[in-house]
């Protein structure tokens, strides 16, 4: 064999406004066996505070990544040559039950873990992100974050509830999945209830950066201050939407002004070559409230490539 067994359809033989919608047109796989990379989506919004929706995100996703090439520029790699890459479908959830739908995440994704293929979610609200952690850590040890967010997600609960999409990186910590000390937290911006909202995240052990540090740092400075802290331990990768502003990203259920703009988001990621991705997930797409163009959706869909990018350069 001269190539990865699974490669996306050729746009130049079935035009990319054909076929069935599938992360970068892949090929839906369930066997796992010469995959690298298993996209999947977790399609769960039950945890949210606000804006409800994000369940149809992984859909979304998959739509706007059609657009998508297999060569990457900057990094000047050919993705799809680097990885063999499926679409794994959906994950099962219980709608209305958090806790029911990380076990049975929990059961789904250990599989794609014990195969050594890299996991890729698509979300899903970001509690999804507490079940992930587990199975992953029961390979890999405690792991260490990278967040770019809004948000810290580090209360104590909401609305009287442990897990929630605010609360899971206080309970990752709490079980024993993260390493905090050894983890980063970038972009948090915003109105909050009080100091302690990200008072707490610190306290935990995690390294934040607000986002104007953030602006501040630039990409280099950040990836290298990520560096120090990460080492090359595991790394789990997590991209709230909402990390980017608004105008660029309306379709989230949280959003805060203030926030990046694609390009530099993008740029954030790609300043990160070298890291150890164990795992990552592209969470908060909330397509009914994205525009015309689907601007969310097709932002969400070219992080997940440059995640993709970042896992083939390791190799």
């Amino acid at each position: 064999m001269t190539g990865p067994p699974y490669k996306p359809l050729d746009a130049q033989v079935i035009p990319r406004f054909a076929g069935i919608r599938t992360y970068m047109r892949a090929p839906h796989v369930t066997e796992l066996t010469g995959v690298d990379a298993a996209v999947y989506g977790i399609p769960f919004d039950t945890a949210t505070s606000f804006r409800a929706g994000a369940r149809f995100g992984p859909e979304a996703i998959r739509s706007a990544s059609a657009l998508i090439r297999p060569y990457h520029a900057v990094h000047d790699l050919n993705v799809v040559e680097a990885l063999s890459i499926v679409d794994y479908g959906d994950l099962p959830v219980s709608p209305g039950d958090t806790e029911r739908t990380y076990a049975q995440v929990v059961e789904a994704l250990m599989p794609i873990v014990a195969a050594g293929a890299f996991p890729v979610a698509l979300g899903g609200d970001h509690s999804i992100t507490l079940a992930e952690l587990r199975v992953l850590a029961k390979r890999h040890g405690p792991l260490a974050l990278v967040q770019l967010d809004a948000h810290a997600d580090t209360w104590e609960a909401y609305f009287g509830q442990k897990y929630f999409h605010g609360t899971t990186f206080k309970r990752a910590v709490e079980e024993g999945l993260l390493e905090a000390t050894a983890s980063v937290m970038a972009g948090m911006r915003g109105s909050v209830y009080a100091a302690s909202d990200l008072g707490t995240a610190r306290e935990l052990g995690f390294t934040v950066i607000e986002s104007e540090d953030l602006r501040t740092l630039g990409p280099e400075r950040y990836a290298e201050l990520v560096g120090t802290k990460v080492g090359e331990r595991p790394v789990f990768l997590s991209f709230d939407i909402d990390f980017l502003d608004p105008a660029f990203a309306s379709g989230t259920g949280t959003p805060e002004v203030a926030g990046f703009s694609t390009a530099e988001a993008l740029a954030f990621l790609r300043a990160l070559r070298g890291i150890n991705l164990a795992g990552c997930d592209v969470v908060e797409v909330a397509p009914a409230y994205d525009g015309p163009g689907q601007p969310t959706a097709l932002a969400a869909a070219n992080v997940v490539f440059e995640l993709l990018a970042l896992r083939a350069l390791r190799l």
